[in-house]
């Protein structure tokens, strides 16, 4: 029998993350117990009755190398990883990479789950974990399946279609507390996070990646505004800048309407002076911001991006806009008006 490929795994949906358990009883979420359909004897790993591969010991080099031989020649490789590495695991993920042998690791801790179960940004293809780890195994598989399913997501968030707004006002806005929000992820040219002080017409603020003769860039990096403004976040929620700590996910989103989640890795705020600005979009909504006054802090106009400094009247800018009022950041149907 000739088995999928890891690649084709990815491509046809067979990648999700396996959860084996070494003890207790089946439940929701995993796919073998060991003693039922897993054994493990000695070095070998049968499944079903049918030997499937090997367990290897790769704390060291020889068990590495004994490990990346295997890449190819059978179905599974377990690692039992001795003291916590992530090396190994990485190693031995892109030995077998593209080809048809999947990689399981035992893991001892829940620390380690998500170090192994996004090695690479590919993963094993099955935790063994006891029961003090299952918990955080399945929220590693679930999160996977989100992962895998991205290309769908992304076209469910793209329905928001960006459209241009046309600037009204254009003033000095005071100075107030500014926030920065900083990824642990890059963004590319064009990208940037739907900013405003309106939650039914947001304005897409470009992310600090284009090069300046003044300050260097800062490509993880989008100076959102005023500490009051909303920001569209992962799960297409909003929530107020201020409220923003590490750890949340953020929409992330380009010129096109393509968007992504990205985690947020730091919040930094200072007094800083305003450019408080209005537009009208095209459902006639009217909503402003206020953007640090700097060169630097860019939108995105009809044809290139523009300096918050370079604003002006009737110019037209990139934004999002809806129809529904928000309560603690969801849609409600119930009329809301902010000014």
């Amino acid at each position: 029998m000739v088995l999928p490929s890891r690649n084709q795994c990815r491509n046809t949906g067979c990648d999700t993350l396996q959860i084996w358990l070494d003890s207790g009883l089946r439940q929701n979420g995993v796919d073998l117990v060991l003693g039922e359909d897993l054994q493990i004897d000695g070095q070998a790993i049968y499944i079903d009755g049918r030997q499937v591969g090997r367990k290897v010991d790769v704390s060291d080099a020889k068990g590495q190398n004994e490990a990346r031989s295997m890449a190819g020649i059978v179905d599974w490789i377990l690692l039992d990883l001795g003291e916590w590495k992530m090396i190994p695991i990485e190693n031995i993920i892109a030995a077998c990479d593209g080809g048809p042998t999947k990689v399981a690791a035992k893991i001892t801790s829940p620390e380690q789950v998500l170090g192994a179960a996004f090695a690479l940004q590919i993963g094993v293809d099955a935790l063994l974990v006891n029961q003090d780890t299952l918990e955080t195994a399945l929220i590693a598989k679930s999160q996977r399946g989100e992962v895998t399913s991205f290309e769908s997501e992304t076209e469910v968030m793209t329905n928001k279609k960006l459209s241009l707004a046309e600037v009204i006002e254009v003033k000095e806005g005071g100075v107030g507390d500014r926030v920065c929000v900083d990824l642990i992820s890059m963004l590319n040219i064009g990208e940037g996070m739907l900013i405003g002080s309106n939650s039914k017409s947001l304005i897409l603020v470009h992310g600090e990646t284009v090069e300046s003769e003044f300050v260097p860039s800062r490509p993880f990096r989008v100076n959102a505004g005023a500490a009051h403004s909303y920001i569209l976040m992962g799960d297409g929620s909003t929530r107020y800048l201020s409220e923003l700590k590490m750890g949340d996910e953020v929409m992330v989103i380009d010129s096109l309407g393509n968007s992504r989640k990205a985690i947020v890795g730091r919040i930094k705020i200072e007094k800083r002076p305003f450019i408080l600005f209005r537009w009208r979009d095209e459902n006639h909504n009217e909503a402003g911001a206020l953007l640090q006054q700097a060169e630097t802090v860019r939108l995105i106009g009809e044809s290139d991006l523009m300096s918050i400094t370079q604003l002006k009247p009737g110019m037209k800018i990139l934004g999002w806009t809806g129809t529904s009022g928000r309560h603690v950041g969801q849609e409600i149907s119930a009329k809301v008006d902010e000014k």
